[in-house]
């Protein structure tokens, strides 16, 4: 079993050490990280803790998950791996065409194809 926990519908005023300094009294905490956003450097609202061993993560989200901090029930639970070769955003993939014969405003691009 892993120890690494998901921590969601943070409030925005929690940081790594609050995060962490939470879940320490648990046991040992590896590493506590509030997930930013780029642009803005404000909180995106969960983040994650990595726990010593299974067992001390699994005793933390058990007492922690549905607790009221700063009147927000935050969602704790174990880490889900992250998925390989999901789509991004922005990336130079550009618009596709849509798979249905019947819309017929070409093959994509910039426009050109049947009307």
């Amino acid at each position: 079993m892993s120890s690494k926990i998901y921590v969601g519908n943070l409030p925005y005023s929690v940081t790594d050490s609050v995060l962490e300094s939470n879940f320490s009294e648990f046991g040992n905490v590896t590493s506590a990280k509030v997930m930013m956003d780029r642009e803005t450097g404000r909180s995106k609202g969960f983040g994650f803790v990595e726990m010593a061993s299974a067992e001390v993560a699994q005793a933390a989200i058990s007492a922690l998950h549905g607790m009221s901090v700063d009147g927000r029930s935050i969602v704790v639970n174990l880490a889900r791996p992250r998925e390989e070769g999901g789509v991004r955003s922005g990336g130079a993939g550009g618009y596709t065409a849509s798979k249905r014969s019947d819309v017929g405003y070409g093959t994509g691009g910039y426009g050109g194809g049947r009307y």
